[in-house]
């Protein structure tokens, strides 16, 4: 079976890919000695395609890289690409949430969707990617404690529990990330 390259540095997102491919894709994690990947696209794909070809070739395997965006549409999309660093180069989870949280104050407008591209790019230039999208709301305040980032304020669409409150295989199942990653893996080729 082909061995891929996880390009993530978040190790919270690498357990999560993990989790989610499971048995149907052999990964390696993401070499210490490759810096980070700059993230200057203006897309998730373009940023997914970024991380996914600069691991390709630092390690000369085949690399999978995701990249996710929450989009508020009481803030017309935002954070999107930005989601990770919405309330700064440096900020923590907590920190994203809180503002997240500020800035919907008083909005009686909660819809959000997460989206997510996951991108597989082999050295020799190939590139394969899918999508995956989970709608939902944004509860007022913070609740649970597993999963991270946005996932105690994120209630997905059809259940009244938050991302943090369910087991990781329910919120795999439903998830954005594993649609994408799980739409990703059915296209990966099998000679790769």
């Amino acid at each position: 079976m082909t061995e891929y390259v996880l390009a993530t540095a978040n190790p919270d997102k690498a357990k999560e890919i993990q989790a989610i491919l499971g048995d149907t894709v052999t990964l390696r994690p993401r070499p210490l000695d490759v810096e980070d990947v700059e993230e200057t696209g203006q897309t998730l794909l373009d940023n997914a395609r970024l991380k996914a070809r600069a691991l390709a070739a630092a390690t000369g395997l085949p690399a999978i890289a995701d990249d996710t965006g929450l989009e508020v549409d009481a803030l017309g999309g935002a954070p999107g690409v930005w989601s990770a660093r919405y309330a700064g180069e440096n900020a923590t989870y907590a920190d994203n949430v809180a503002k997240l949280l500020s800035a919907l104050e008083g909005s009686e407008v909660r819809s959000a969707r997460f989206r997510t591209v996951a991108v597989a790019a082999w050295p020799d230039g190939r590139e394969i990617h899918a999508e995956g999208a989970v709608e939902g709301a944004i509860a007022t305040a913070t609740s649970g404690a597993g999963g991270f980032g946005y996932d105690p304020v994120f209630v997905p669409e059809g259940t009244t529990a938050t991302f943090a409150e369910m087991t990781p295989e329910d919120k795999h199942a439903l998830s954005h990330r594993g649609r994408a990653l799980r739409a990703l893996a059915g296209l990966l080729p099998s000679d790769a």
